[in-house]
């Protein structure tokens, strides 16, 4: 692995399709810009389509640096991203999911599809068995996640879940509340350093 990046990566968790509405697009444009403008860089699926290659294309056109990794198998489905800082094509789902979170300073899910809420709870389940302690964010874009969110919900109210487990993962309307909570989670606001998972 040639690691080329000299700034903290969030992982961004995202759909490799844009959604049917335009705040969907508009919002991962935004957090995207805020993310850069913060010398924070973003390591993601490594794809060129949908949200996910548009908060690459925004990352890198302000300055800041992008790390993916993809499947080898979804090469043609989600067409490879070949102008970020570095693109690591690995053979299984299991490989990507582990080298992003090994890379990552923190997590944000963006709305996405089953990879992604796949993605976000598999890294909220490893923050509860404490294989982590970095921030864990549902980016609740036009509450695209009220469903998953009461689902949490239901789970704590069934004795299935704790409450501090719970309140791993924190729940934001908007870009600024996602940036304060990355920001929160860290001692030294603006210096996200990366914690192995």
């Amino acid at each position: 692995m040639s690691i080329k990046t000299t700034m903290p990566l969030v992982a961004l968790y995202c759909g490799s399709r844009a959604g049917n509405k335009p705040v969907y697009r508009e919002q991962a444009i935004l957090l995207a810009q805020q993310l850069a403008q913060s010398n924070l860089g973003v390591v993601y699926g490594g794809a060129s389509i949908g949200l996910m290659g548009q908060v690459a294309d925004t990352v890198l056109e302000h300055g800041a640096e992008v790390v993916g990794v993809i499947p080898a198998f979804l090469l043609q489905n989600e067409i490879a991203h070949h102008a970020l800082t570095e693109l690591y094509v690995v053979d299984t789902m299991h490989e990507r999911k582990a080298m992003m979170a090994e890379r990552a300073s923190a997590f944000v899910a963006l709305p996405g599809g089953l990879g992604t809420f796949e993605e976000i709870l598999e890294i909220a389940t490893w923050g509860q068995l404490a294989q982590h302690s970095k921030p864990i964010v549902l980016f609740n874009v036009e509450n695209y996640y009220q469903g998953l969110i009461d689902q949490l919900a239901h789970a704590v109210a069934e004795g299935f879940l704790t409450p501090e487990h719970c309140a791993k993962v924190v729940v934001c309307q908007t870009v600024d509340e996602v940036m304060q909570a990355i920001q929160q989670a860290t001692q030294q606001p603006g210096s996200l350093q990366a914690e192995h998972v």
